[in-house]
């Protein structure tokens, strides 16, 4: 961070650092909860990134291969293995209750198609949840951290008051340390909560996007399915 300009006559450092050595036990606490909470919002936001990339990427992957006319059992032979994304999780869940559809007989079991329609819509749930864990980080981080500094500044700021009470000057020299100390409270909770505000709106988006494609796959899914039952009857 670079120096703030010096005082004239005070020679007083103004960087960070100098800031934060000279700053209450208190203050200092605060920006240390401030600083630990950017880097955990930074690291949430980095994994999330990797993470919806890799799905975008699997799933685009699986609806080729399963829109591609292939056997859907020799498919799910393929997949049920080692499954890589949510979707063929999904599919996986669906598929096994069809097998499970049919009777000694080969006739189709009542009810099957209400089933797998439940089960996938289930899995959907659950694989969407997934995808939004973490996320609360980011919006706790988000919310609560400009009252952290808020805070941390008003601790700072009483600090002046009472340099001032107790050294009877008002000289700016006297006053001004304890302002910029409190400041920088204040700046550290702004610069943790706007990218944590912005990764978790950017990420709750993205995951109700991939949720909507989900659903939208379960529901064509369980209607293809419902038809090959149908045939069976």
């Amino acid at each position: 961070m670079e120096h703030l300009p010096e005082i004239a006559g005070t020679g007083a450092d103004y960087s960070f650092m100098a800031l934060f050595l000279r700053a209450h036990l208190f203050v200092q606490a605060v920006i240390v909860v401030l600083l630990v909470f950017s880097v955990w919002s930074w690291a949430v936001m980095i994994e999330k990134f990797r993470s919806y990339r890799h799905v975008r990427r699997t799933v685009s992957a699986f609806e080729e291969a399963f829109w591609s006319g292939g056997e859907l059992e020799a498919l799910y032979e393929r997949v049920k293995v080692a499954p890589q994304s949510p979707i063929e999780r999904v599919f996986i869940s669906g598929m096994a209750e069809w097998l499970r559809s049919f009777g000694p007989d080969g006739k189709p079991l009542a009810g099957s198609p209400a089933r797998i329609e439940r089960v996938l819509h289930v899995e959907v749930a659950r694989e969407v949840d997934m995808l939004r864990e973490r996320l609360g980080v980011l919006a706790t981080v988000g919310s609560i951290s400009p009252f952290i500094g808020l805070f941390g500044t008003v601790w700072g700021i009483k600090n002046s008051f009472e340099s001032i009470a107790l050294s009877q000057n008002t000289n700016l020299a006297i006053v001004a340390p304890g302002i910029a100390e409190a400041l920088v409270a204040t700046a550290l909770g702004l610069l943790a909560a706007i990218p944590a505000v912005i990764g978790y709106n950017r990420f709750q988006g993205e995951s109700d996007r991939i949720g909507a494609s989900f659903e939208g796959f379960a529901d064509e899914f369980t209607t293809l399915l419902s038809r090959q039952i149908a045939a069976q009857v």
